[in-house]
C-alpha cells in the first residue's frame, strides 16, 4: 500500500533491466478498426500525474495526484508557491499538484492545491462545482472546492470533515448532499455540507466487519445509489443495502461467490449497468464487479510474488426480493482496472496488470488491452478485445468518458516518488484518448447530430422534451435511444457518481430530410438522477452523437 517498502529495493539493476526488456510491448496502439478502437496521445506530459480526475459541466477535466511526490513537472504562475511546513518532502514548492485540461484545447492550467488530496475523494454539486474531500497528512480532514469558471482556482478549508478521511468513497445524495464514506480506520460516514441534523458522524460496523486488520481489503469501497434511494455499498466480498436517512441496513447480499476481495488493495472496479424503463412502477437496477486480486495475493506481492489478477466478473439485480450473483469470465483477467460506462450502454473496462495488487511496487504484467462488456448480449459473448496502448497504466491511473464519446486516460505512478528511470515502470505524465469503435470513420453517417435543445439546457424532473437530431445516412430501423451521463469522478479503479439512464422516449418522426424529432421524458425522481449536469447523448444503431449538458434541478 501507500507506505509499503518496495520489494524491487534489493533487485540487482541487471536483473530489473532483464525482466522490463522480457516484458513483451504489443505494437497495434494505433491501429484503426472497426469496433476495435483507436488510441492517440493528447498530450507527451502534462506535469502531473492523473491519479484523479473529474470532467465538470465547461468540458475541463481537473485533474490532481498528491502534494508530497517532491517537486512535479508543471510550475505554478507568476512565482506562487506553496508554504506547508507539515508536507514530508518540500516545504515549499513552486510546483503545481493540481491542473485544469481543456478538452477543446487540449491545454493545461496549473492549479494551486494546498493540502495533499493523496487517494481522496469527490462528487459535483448540484450547481456544478467539484467538491473534493479528504487525502493525507494535512489533508485527511479538507474539504476543497473548485468552481468551473475561468481563472477559478481550489477554495480550501482544511477541518471541513469531522474525521480523517483517507481512501474513502463519496457518492451525491437525490438532495444533492454527498455522502462520504469509511476510509482508512473510519468504519463511519458523514455527510457534506453539514447542516444542524447531519453535523455528526454515523457508524456503519459494516465497514469493521468487512475490514482485514493486515489487508483491509475495504478501502474505496463500491458505492451506487439505488433506484429506491438506499445505497448499494461493497467491501472486501460483501455488500449491503444502507437507508442513509435512518443509518438501518435494511438488506445483506449474498457473498461473491468466488469469495475473493474486490476492493483496494485487490482492486476490482463495479459499474451500476445502465438503468432502463424508468417509467416503470419499480425499475430494475443491476450491478456489475469485475477483476481485483485472488486472496493471499498482498501478502505474496510484498514478498515478490505476484499471483495473477482475477479474470471474474459478478453480476446482481439488487433491486430482487432475492438476489443472487451471477459469474462471468472475462477473457483478460485485471486487478487496477477501470470500468467507463459508454454513451451507448456498453461497459469500457481499460487499464490495469495481470498480477498483483495495487500499492507501491506491487503490481507487474500490464494489462494492455481494453476490453468492451455488451450487458444486453447472451451471457458468454458480452466481452469483446479492443486495441492495445503502449503506454502501461498500473496503480495510480484513471480514465473517464469526454462529452465527445471518446475516454481520457492518464497517469501511473507505481511510485512513492516521480521514477522516470530505472523502474519497471516509470510515473507516466502523459494523456491518452481511447476511441470507442462508435468513433470510426466508417460509421459517421449513422452518428446522429443533437441540433436542438442547446447545450446547458436547464430540465425539471418528469418534464417531456423534444430532442432535434440530423443524421448524413438513412434512419436505421434498428432505432432511436437517448442517454443521458453523469460525469464521474475517477481514482484507484472507481468511477465515483458515474450513472447511465436511458430515457423513456416515443417513436422518432421526421421533420424534414436527415432531421428527426424524438421526445422523450426526464426521469421523474432525484433517487433515478440526482440534480446536478449530465451529458445527453442521441443513440442511433449503438452509434452516439456528441453529448450536450443538460442540468436537472
Amino acid at each position: 500500500m501507500g507506505t509499503s517498502t518496495s520489494p524491487l529495493s534489493c533487485f540487482p539493476v541487471l536483473l530489473l533491466l532483464f525482466l522490463a526488456a522480457a516484458i513483451p510491448w504489443p505494437r497495434l496502439a494505433h491501429a484503426a478498426g472497426v469496433g476495435g478502437g483507436k488510441w492517440d496521445l493528447l498530450k507527451h506530459s502534462i506535469g502531473i500525474s492523473a491519479m484523479h480526475m473529474q470532467l465538470l459541466h465547461n468540458d475541463r477535466v481537473v485533474i490532481f495526484d498528491r502534494t508530497d511526490f517532491g517537486r512535479s513537472m508543471l510550475a505554478l504562475p507568476h512565482g506562487k508557491c506553496r508554504h506547508d511546513p507539515k508536507d514530508f518532502v518540500l516545504q515549499v514548492d513552486c510546483t503545481a499538484h493540481s491542473a485544469e485540461y481543456d478538452v477543446s484545447s487540449n491545454s493545461i492550467r496549473p492549479l494551486m492545491v494546498q493540502t495533499d488530496v493523496w487517494c481522496s475523494s469527490g462528487s459535483v454539486s448540484p450547481d456544478g462545482r467539484l467538491i473534493q474531500t479528504g487525502g493525507s497528512n494535512d489533508g485527511e480532514r479538507s474539504v476543497r472546492i473548485f468552481a468551473p469558471c475561468n481563472g477559478c482556482d481550489w477554495e480550501e478549508n482544511s477541518s471541513g470533515l469531522l474525521v480523517p478521511r483517507w481512501y474513502a468513497t463519496n457518492q451525491i445524495l437525490p438532495d444533492g448532499r454527498s455522502i462520504i464514506i469509511g476510509g482508512r480506520n473510519q468504519f463511519n460516514y458523514e455527510f457534506y455540507p453539514k447542516s444542524s441534523s447531519t453535523d455528526t458522524l454515523f457508524d456503519l460496523p459494516f465497514l469493521s466487519q468487512t475490514n482485514d486488520p493486515n489487508v483491509e481489503n475495504n478501502l474505496y469501497p463500491f458505492v451506487h445509489l439505488n433506484v429506491d434511494g438506499n445505497l448499494f455499498i461493497f467491501a472486501n466480498n460483501r455488500a449491503i443495502l444502507l437507508d442513509y436517512t435512518r443509518n438501518v441496513v435494511v438488506k445483506r447480499f449474498p457473498k461473491m461467490p468466488d469469495g475473493h476481495a474486490r476492493c483496494y488493495p485487490s482492486t476490482g472496479s463495479s459499474v451500476l449497468l445502465p438503468l432502463k424503463k424508468l417509467k416503470r412502477p419499480s425499475v430494475e437496477a443491476e450491478v456489475l464487479i469485475c477483476g481485483g486480486a485472488p486472496k493471499g495475493s498482498y501478502f505474496q506481492a510484498i514478498r515478490g510474488s505476484f499471483v495473477g489478477a482475477l479474470s471474474t466478473c459478478g453480476r446482481i439485480k439488487i433491486t430482487d426480493e432475492s438476489p443472487a450473483w451471477s459469474m462471468e469470465t472475462m477473457p483478460l483477467a485485471r486487478v487496477m482496472g477501470d470500468m467507463i460506462l459508454l454513451p451507448d450502454g456498453q461497459v469500457l473496462m481499460i487499464n490495469g496488470a495481470k498480477s498483483g495488487v495495487a500499492g507501491w511496487e506491487l503490481g507487474r504484467n500490464p494489462e494492455l488491452y481494453p476490453v468492451i462488456y455488451r450487458p444486453n448480449s447472451p451471457s458468454g459473448s458480452r466481452f469483446h478485445v479492443q486495441n492495445p496502448t503502449t503506454i502501461p497504466r498500473m496503480y495510480h491511473s484513471s480514465a473517464l468518458l469526454l462529452r465527445d464519446g471518446r475516454v481520457l486516460v492518464g497517469g501511473s505512478n507505481p511510485h512513492e516518488f516521480y521514477n522516470f528511470t530505472g523502474v519497471l515502470y516509470p510515473t507516466e505524465l502523459s494523456l491518452e484518448a481511447f476511441s470507442p469503435g462508435y468513433l470510426d470513420p466508417g460509421v459517421s453517417h449513422l452518428r446522429p447530430e443533437i441540433i436542438s435543445p442547446p447545450s446547458q439546457t436547464k430540465l425539471k424532473y418528469g418534464q417531456s422534451i423534444t430532442v432535434r437530431f440530423s443524421l448524413s445516412g438513412e434512419l436505421s430501423s434498428k432505432g432511436v435511444s437517448v442517454t443521458m451521463v453523469a460525469p464521474s469522478f475517477t481514482t484507484h479503479s472507481f468511477a465515483m457518481n458515474q450513472r447511465l439512464l436511458e430515457l423513456d422516449g416515443r417513436q422518432v418522426k421526421p421533420v424534414s430530410k436527415s432531421v428527426y424529432d424524438v421526445q422523450v421524458t426526464i426521469p421523474e425522481s432525484g433517487f433515478l438522477a440526482p440534480s446536478g449536469y449530465y451529458l445527453l447523448f442521441v443513440v442511433h444503431t449503438e452509434v452516439p452523437s456528441e453529448g450536450i449538458w443538460v442540468h436537472i434541478k
